[in-house]
């Protein structure tokens, strides 16, 4: 019927025929179909069989392209699996239970293999050499990998850039993470600390002396405030429904991951997706207004104290390449507000849960800042650089529990790597919580809770110096708000160090598990005295 149209549509315009208003609808219903039969047919059969056929004839093997959702349904199926069991503390031995289908890969077909994220394969790469090649990116042909869709409900902001543009907005914002604006910054850790403990104490008063607590609830709203106080100053009350906002859109993204290889999945009038839409709005109305406010202030005034002044001032410059606009403001406070409270309260409750499993560094941590501080001075920028041990224990919690698990690249054009030609828009998947537990890089007790491998710094923590420690990224884009996130957590749990003790509650089960970062699945309870 399509062929039959087509041929009447030619024939009619050869001899000069009046083609029908329905003769013409059907021939281009006709080809439409025919377009998108054809783009369907090269998206989820033709490419997938090519890009593997290229893999594997280079001695690349790894799990088989499954039309047309690739290992979707294997990689759920262990993850229920996986999740369904709580694990017995102290076993820090995770990597099983919370990356299980890349584990069971690498495991299967080695350090570098193929998997398959729908039709899209993705190559694992679990050799440290390799990924410090690939994050540092001294050639140019890794780019970010994020799903366009998904990633701008929750930032477009400089995660998500490549390129000049990318470079444009680092220069822009690195100042606000600059030593002398981080020292700026403590006095509102402080404060967020000082209430956090505050109602903590009054907990335990109520209590008659113990008390139960979920540190998982409670270190959210610890970062969601700081980020608050540090990116809009006096507006961090305002700052809180944004933050509320983020964490609901973080946990609706993950429920629609799973479906993003369905094409068109998001335009479906789901109650998830007009929920998620609906957040993007709001919060976007939020800051919009919060940057208005400020805007007006900064009429009379440089207002170039915290991270929205700083980016509102670029636009003082006099070179346009430098200027932000509003709403590239609002992405990276977007950005900021979800990766720095994810990334800052996953960071301080694996320390704490790991402190509660291993008493006798919690204790040692303490002498440590009882030492430098006392006991009710309030943490001082020098004295909290002096803190070695605290240091070594945070490392060591980030390389047995890091915020994010796995990263992403992919390649702008072909280009070689460890021998292996890649083609262009293929996706390299490396998994840094396996490189976090490797024998190979930390030795045979790489399942231990050892801060002191990292007693002469990071550079010579692992057994042969090589490059192995990745909780933050690598190279020119290791995470701008790394010293931002580690000066918070110092300051956070110096501050409960020098109040209280803490061992893991018995309703506690330990079952680490994904959402966008590592996160305890079933709470992270405590139970909290004074000492």
């Amino acid at each position: 019927m399509v062929f039959e149209v087509a041929a009447a549509m030619a024939l009619a315009s050869f001899v000069g025929e009046a083609v029908s208003p329905w003769s013409l609808l059907c021939g281009l219903a006709a080809l439409l179909v025919l377009w998108a039969a054809s783009h369907a047919a090269e998206r989820y059969w033709l490419r997938p069989r090519r890009l593997g056929r290229a893999l594997r004839a280079q001695g690349l093997s790894g799990t088989a392209y499954r039309f047309p959702a690739g290992d979707f349904s294997e990689n759920v199926r262990l993850s229920q699996d996986a999740q369904s069991k709580p694990m017995s503390p102290p076993c820090h031995d995770i990597v099983s239970r919370v990356l299980p289908h890349i584990h069971n890969t690498v495991m299967e077909y080695g350090e570098v293999c193929i998997t398959w994220f729908g039709p899209i394969p993705r190559v694992v790469i679990a050799r440290p050499e390799l990924v410090s090649q690939i994050l540092s990116n001294k050639s140019g042909h890794f780019e970010k990998f994020t799903n366009n869709s998904l990633g701008d409900l929750i930032s477009r902001g400089i995660g998500s850039l490549d390129g000049e543009k990318w470079a444009t907005r680092r220069r822009i914002l690195n100042p606000a993470f600059h030593l002398e604006k981080l020292k700026g910054m403590l006095p509102a850790f402080s404060t967020c600390c000082a209430e956090m403990v505050g109602r903590w104490e009054s907990k335990l008063s109520a209590a008659g002396g113990s008390h139960e607590l979920d540190v998982w609830q409670e270190f959210p709203n610890l970062a969601g405030d700081a980020i608050s106080r540090t990116a809009f100053g006096s507006s961090f009350e305002e700052g809180r429904r944004i933050f509320l906002l983020q964490v609901e859109q973080a946990e609706r993204v993950m429920n629609a991951f799973q479906y993003m290889y369905i094409p068109g999945y998001l335009f479906l009038p789901t109650e998830n997706t007009k929920r998620m839409k609906a957040i993007k709005r709001e919060v976007e109305g939020l800051l919009r207004g919060i940057i208005d406010k400020r805007e007006r202030a900064m009429a009379d005034d440089d207002g170039g104290n915290d991270l929205l002044g700083l980016m509102l001032l670029s636009n003082r410059a006099s070179d346009s390449g430098q200027r932000m606009s509003t709403e590239d403001a609002i992405e990276e406070l977007k950005l900021f507000y979800f990766a720095g409270m994810e990334t800052t309260a996953a960071l301080l409750t694996w320390t704490l849960l790991v402190l509660g499993m291993h008493p006798e560094w919690q204790e040692r941590a303490r002498e440590e800042v009882l030492g430098v501080f006392g006991s009710d001075d309030t943490p001082s920028f020098d004295g909290l650089s002096r803190l070695k041990t605290v240091t070594m224990i945070l490392n060591e919690v980030l390389r047995l529990y890091p915020p994010a698990v796995t990263m992403n690249r992919k390649t702008s054009k072909e280009t070689q790597i460890g021998g292996i030609t890649y083609p262009a828009d293929i996706v390299l998947e490396m998994p840094i919580i396996l490189l976090h537990h490797s024998p190979d890089l930390w030795g045979d007790d790489v399942l231990e809770f050892k801060p002191e491998r990292f007693a002469e710094g990071i550079s010579k923590a692992t057994k042969d110096g090589r490059p192995g420690f990745f909780p933050f990224g690598w190279g020119p884009r290791i995470c701008i708000g790394q010293n931002f996130t580690l000066l918070e957590a110092k300051m956070a749990l110096s501050m409960i160090l020098q109040r209280f003790e803490w061992r893991l509650s018995p309703s506690y089960a330990h079952a680490p598990c994904t959402v966008l970062t590592l996160q305890p699945q079933h709470g992270a309870q405590i139970m909290l005295k004074c000492r």
